[in-house]
């Protein structure tokens, strides 16, 4: 069968006879003959097969893709040549790029052409043996990237990167890098001399793409960044909190936040999300950052005690989130048609109530929580009522309900009966409710608006009385609302 062989080139430590022997083939192509690497393997007739180099396609090449759309054509075009069943690709480093493999995998899927990767082990262990070697601190573990497709997902274990091979690309690395490690933190470059051997140089980050350290950057360049440990990091992400967290908790850490329960945490997960909502309003995105933090905090605290009871995790609940937002956006993830956010709205409540096992519009109501403030219970059960057409059929219809309850207050009133007056206020309030959620007004945020237009005049009032010499106190009301009146014009 028609094959072609990534072949990785070790560094002359690490050639194995795999490698050796994949390169008697029909034709065998060389990434670069313009590396001290390649250049050994040429110098010691390590090559079964005389190479052709494939260099003037980076020289000539705009960008990565038409070099990679021109490389995997040549290969897969060998085949065209009369007698040749076996192609071999000789590569730096640990093998071909994903950009490029993937290019070649799907030309030889359509080709029948078979693709075997041989393993090695690439230029990190090397450049590592030389560090050690040169005083730097021995890595026994240690998360391996490159630099291509360079992710941080922790900074517990040493990191360290292959194919630094520009300044560009350090530049973007230390970009990366600084999210988590601060600027004068030691990372050590070890880049391949012109004998295969690797010379290393420690510098603190934030110097690593400087003009001056142009000449330390080549695909065999590797960089290596010693574990930073919680308190050195500069900045730290949701892992970070995590990690305190469960600190804060453990034997030895802090005897309050160990004593806290669900229940004692209840209302600060209140006060929280208000004090959120208070950031939004007044538009102060500086308290709105702080106050995402604090209402963070108070979601990973109650899953870190679930997780001490071995109920759920952290990553139990952001895998619910997670898979709920894609089964209720099927016109993002899948092929369901909408036409607007109203229709996205609709899908929304069909897909919540199947997700729930919701037969009735009754298990939808009994559904919204009892715990939630009076306006915004009101206003949830009235949206599960209307979703299926029991509503009103605009606001102008729906307000004549509101003089119609506020009557029906006044008569209870007549009777002098509490619990009548009690009960027909909230019929007043929730025809209000009806109102406002057909003009798609927020009860409670209008509330708001109004309980903060009422405090700011009566505010204003007060000081305007004192600026008279006169006291609230001292007034009646006829008098206080000549104030208020005066307040409102000026308004």
């Amino acid at each position: 069968m028609k094959t072609i062989t990534i072949i990785p080139l070790g560094t002359p430590e690490a050639i194995t006879e795999a490698a050796k022997n994949a390169t008697l083939c029909d034709r065998l192509f060389l990434q670069t003959a313009e590396h001290p690497v390649p250049e050994y393997w040429l110098n010691n007739k390590l090559f079964r097969t005389e190479p052709i180099p494939l260099d003037e396609y980076y020289n000539g090449s705009f960008d990565f893709e038409e070099l990679n759309e021109r490389i995997s054509d040549r290969l897969v075009g060998a085949f065209a040549e009369p007698g040749v069943e076996s192609v071999g690709f000789a590569v730096l480093g640990r093998g071909a790029g994903t950009d490029l493999m993937e290019k070649l995998l799907a030309k030889c899927e359509k080709a029948g052409i078979c693709v075997r990767i041989l393993p090695s082990a690439g230029f990190a262990q090397a450049a590592l043996a030389a560090m050690f070697t040169s005083g730097v601190k021995y890595f026994s573990d240690y998360d391996l990237r490159s630099a291509q497709s360079l992710r941080i997902c922790g900074t517990d274990l040493p990191l360290v990167i292959e194919e630094v091979d520009t300044l560009l690309r350090a530049g973007e690395v230390k970009l990366a890098l600084t999210e988590y490690y601060p600027d004068e933190f030691p990372v050590h470059i070890a880049r391949m001399d012109e004998n295969c051997s690797y010379f290393v140089r420690t510098l603190p980050l934030f110097e690593l793409d400087r003009p001056e350290n142009e000449g330390l950057f080549f695909a065999d360049t590797v960089l290596a960044v010693p574990a930073c440990t919680l308190t050195e990091r500069s900045r730290h992400g949701f892992d970070g909190l995590m990690e305190v967290m469960r600190r804060l908790r453990a034997p030895g850490g802090c005897p309050w936040d160990a004593e806290q329960t669900h229940k004692s945490l209840r209302s600060s997960l209140i006060e929280e999300s208000y004090e959120v909502l208070d950031a939004l309003d007044r538009e102060d995105m500086s308290a709105l950052e702080e106050e995402l933090g604090d209402l963070l905090l108070q979601i990973v605290f109650h899953a870190i005690i679930e997780e001490e009871r071995r109920e759920f995790t952290m990553r139990d609940v952001t895998t619910g989130i997670v898979n709920k937002l894609i089964y209720r956006h099927p016109h993002v993830f899948g092929n369901v048609h909408v036409s607007g956010a109203d229709d996205v709205l609709v899908n929304w409540e069909n897909l919540k109530q199947k997700e729930k096992h919701q037969q009735t519009v009754a298990d939808a109501m009994r559904a919204v929580p009892a715990a939630f403030p009076a306006l915004m219970r009101s206003y949830k059960i009235q949206k599960k009522a209307a979703h299926v057409g029991f509503d009103w059929p605009d606001a102008a219809t729906a307000l004549p309900k509101v003089s119609e309850e506020a009557d029906e207050v006044r008569l209870a009133m007549l009777e002098g009966d509490k619990d009548h007056i009690a009960e027909e206020i909230g019929d007043l309030l929730f025809a209000c409710v009806n109102v406002a959620r057909l003009l798609k007004v927020d009860p409670e945020l209008a509330l708001g608006a109004a309980s903060d237009k009422f405090m700011r005049r009566f505010v204003a009032m007060e000081q305007l009385i004192l600026s008279d010499g006169k006291s609230l106190s001292d007034m009646c009301l006829d008098e206080m609302d000549e104030y208020w009146d005066r307040i409102k014009k000026s308004e």
